[in-house]
């Protein structure tokens, strides 16, 4: 016969959090999303995975790192989506963040709210470092921030943003590494002189 404790009790009820993976690119950012996402599908909790349907890059439908690991997601055009396809979950991940519209932020407090763990992946500022689409606000409501950084390609330094690299002044230019750079602060700042020098 088992007996359970009320403390038993309460550390198996299902509980609501936001996790934020942040940080330039080539940080990692991805890798720790898929990371968390397969313990989770380890550990037998119903995983869903969304990702914004304009990133496909390496996959249509797969979140896939920089290292070429993947994991199977749902492209989406709107945050108010997930909503819709997260009935019965344990976890919900979502990658590129960035890219979705301010209403991110509400989503994820309702899954939270609800019980399931929210796992969020994305750029926290643009090329430019002005802070990117809805991550400033997931930051702030997030229960857990994890900032990755990737190393500056000048000076081996912790980079601090995805520089530019081709001449486009769009916000939102899906790129890899013929288009961005890892670079430190003062890395950055000396590129931006020379450009404009």
């Amino acid at each position: 016969m088992v007996i359970f404790s009320e403390d038993h009790i309460l550390e198996t009820r299902k509980r609501g959090r936001i996790e934020v993976i942040c940080g330039s690119m080539f940080s990692g950012k991805t890798e720790e999303l898929i990371r968390r996402l397969k313990r989770a599908k380890f550990a037998r909790q119903r995983v869903e995975i969304y990702k914004p349907a304009i990133d496909i890059r390496y996959s249509e439908e797969d979140v896939v790192s920089h290292d070429s690991n993947s994991i199977s997601s749902t492209p989406i055009e709107s945050s108010a989506s997930i909503l819709l396809f997260s009935s019965d979950i344990d976890v919900v991940g979502i990658d590129e963040a960035q890219f979705f519209d301010k209403g991110l932020a509400d989503v994820c407090s309702k899954l939270a709210d609800s019980g399931v763990r929210v796992i969020i992946a994305g750029l926290d500022m643009d090329y430019k470092g002005v802070p990117f689409g809805p991550m400033p606000d997931l930051c702030a409501i997030a229960d857990e921030v994890t900032k990755v950084h990737a190393i500056c390609v000048k000076c081996g330094q912790l980079a601090y943003i995805s520089h530019r690299i081709v001449k486009n002044d769009k916000r939102v230019l899906l790129g890899e590494k013929d288009e961005y750079e890892p670079l430190c602060r003062e890395c950055y700042n000396k590129a931006l002189k020379e450009s404009t020098d």
